[in-house]
């Protein structure tokens, strides 16, 4: 497997953003933005990074919560924990950590036509508001809450954006016990009017981490990526 590296890079706003990056070993066919669930760059998303990597995609993965001096979150750590780091993120931290990566990739010789975003949990929540305030290659939402209720103060409910879509983006869900009945049947509604490509797959009993059906999971998965070689080439 591909080993995972995280460097440091100074942002405008005076603080230092940590990254986790994962190089292929081979030619590099464009480059993706990792944005991380809950609970931070956790161990799955540092192998998510390297298969993606093995795929030849230069990845790199933002610490959203860098500015708090929190990478992860380990599983022995409260919940209420995770919910209080959630809360403070932002549209514009959100925005600032993605558009630095970008930039990463492109000193790295990645055209942006080849760059693309995926994120899952509240990463997914957070690609979306990406792929509404800035043109990338492709954007891939797996999960995320904050559809009609906001994620956090300073994100805006996903309903209200998702309309403003400007780039190709795929959003992909299941059940989540938070959400209310219909939510993701409404944010298909808005991405609809979108003038980008969009599509919205619903897999009920799936789990909102695709945890309950192993065969949602995997088709899920293969979506992703398909969209992706269709998009960033």
């Amino acid at each position: 497997m591909i080993q995972t590296r995280t460097e440091t890079l100074a942002l405008t706003d005076g603080t230092q953003l940590r990254f986790t990056v994962a190089e292929p070993d081979t030619v590099v066919r464009g480059g993706l933005v990792v944005l991380h669930e809950a609970r931070g760059v956790t161990e799955r998303v540092r192998r998510l990074c390297s298969s993606l990597a093995e795929e030849g995609w230069l990845t790199v993965a933002p610490h959203l919560y860098h500015r708090d001096g929190t990478d992860e979150f380990h599983d022995h750590q409260p919940d209420e924990h995770v919910h209080d780091q959630v809360q403070r993120l932002s549209g514009d931290t959100i925005l600032a950590d993605t558009d630095a990566s970008f930039l990463w990739l492109s000193d790295q010789g990645v055209p942006a036509d080849r760059q693309g975003i995926l994120g899952f949990d509240i990463g997914g929540s957070a690609a979306l508001v990406v792929a509404a305030s800035r043109t990338v290659g492709a954007a891939v939402s797996i999960g995320g809450r904050g559809i009609l209720e906001p994620l956090s103060a300073a994100v805006p409910p996903l309903v209200q954006i998702a309309g403003e879509l400007s780039c190709p983006w795929l959003g992909l869900y299941g059940d989540d016990d938070e959400m209310e009945p219909g939510e993701v049947e409404k944010l298909r509604e808005v991405t609809d009017t979108a003038q980008a490509a969009t599509d919205v797959i619903h897999y009920p009993g799936a789990g909102h981490r695709f945890d309950r059906d192993a065969d949602a999971a995997a088709e899920a998965w293969q979506r992703a990526r398909n969209w992706l070689d269709l998009h960033l080439r």
